[in-house]
């Protein structure tokens, strides 16, 4: 089907632009690490279901060692060491400036590569490279004394913790993506996303047990369980995050380069404005807009 890989890629942005409204909502409840638990609890679910009514089996059994041992990886960088950082960037900064960092995941695995895989790159991908790092810049030093907000609308602060906390998001992200990139990779194409991702997710969640019971935190979850707002937010972002997002940008791999899918995922920054503007009340200036389009132009220039 023709456009088929910029429409998968394109849908992934929708849903992960509406998948990080719910996330938020249920962290301020809650906080933001039992929801992560939460959440892959119902992602193991739902992909568990698929996987049962599809192949007759709940987990991905024809993959071979090479396939489960890289993409655990990557669940264990993204879906656990990054998510912690960016539900809490979500919390801290919001999701427009949460996601607006995150977004840097795309040069950042550009720069891994280069450094760890060999891989080379045009002077023109490194002003990319540059031009993207300035358009976040952009906004994350903006000061509040510099914003005028309009009569009801919220001005958002962005600390420095925010800020750390969406780069870490930012560097688990783009460990995850060459992770699961490397992990799906055959002789002969592609393994199924669906049935990555649901790897992906075990690793995570196997994390997340083994961080709460040497941390002793299973009463945190079960108090989030009590709020059953939080638990609604949290599975429905569930089913369109974890599930549906991340398994469809792997499958947006089987159709574009990586440096197109790429491009089109950055857009959720830009997407997340309106959101911020309608459904939040928050304050947007003209240069927090003008400065996700340069980060945008950036990795645009980086994938060319």
């Amino acid at each position: 089907m023709a456009f088929g890989g910029e429409l998968i890629a394109i849908l992934t942005v929708f849903c992960w632009t509406i998948s990080v409204q719910f996330f938020e909502a249920a962290s301020r409840r809650v906080g933001s690490t039992p929801v992560n638990l939460i959440r892959l609890v119902a992602a193991f679910v739902y992909f568990a279901i698929l996987l049962l009514l599809r192949d007759g089996t709940i987990v991905p059994a024809d993959f071979d060692t090479r396939a489960w041992f890289l993409l655990s990886l990557s669940g264990v960088a993204g879906f656990f060491v990054g998510d912690i950082f960016l539900f809490k960037a979500l919390v801290e900064i919001g999701p427009r400036v949460a996601m607006l960092l995150h977004s840097l995941a795309a040069p950042t695995a550009a720069v891994i590569g280069f450094l760890f895989l060999d891989e080379k790159y045009q002077p023109l991908q490194w002003l990319g490279i540059a031009v993207a790092l300035a358009g976040v810049g952009l906004v994350v030093f903006e000061k509040a004394g510099q914003k005028t907000a309009a009569k009801n609308r919220r001005v958002r602060e962005i600390s420095f913790k925010g800020v750390l906390y969406g780069l870490g998001a930012m560097v688990g992200q783009a460990l995850g993506f060459i992770l699961s990139k490397a992990g799906m990779q055959t002789e002969n194409g592609y393994l199924d996303a669906f049935s990555a991702t649901q790897i992906r997710v075990i690793a995570g969640l196997a994390c997340f047990i083994i961080f709460f019971t040497l941390t002793g935190r299973w009463g945190k979850v079960v108090s989030a369980t009590a709020d059953k707002k939080a638990v609604g937010f949290t599975l429905i972002g569930a089913s369109v995050g974890p599930f549906l997002g991340v398994s469809l940008s792997l499958l947006a791999l089987h159709y574009l380069p990586t440096g197109v899918a790429a491009t089109i995922l950055s857009l959720v920054p830009v997407c997340i404005i309106p959101f911020a503007v309608f459904i939040h009340k928050e304050h947007v200036s003209i240069r927090s807009v003008i400065g996700a389009l340069i980060a945008f132009g950036g990795i645009y220039l980086l994938v060319s």
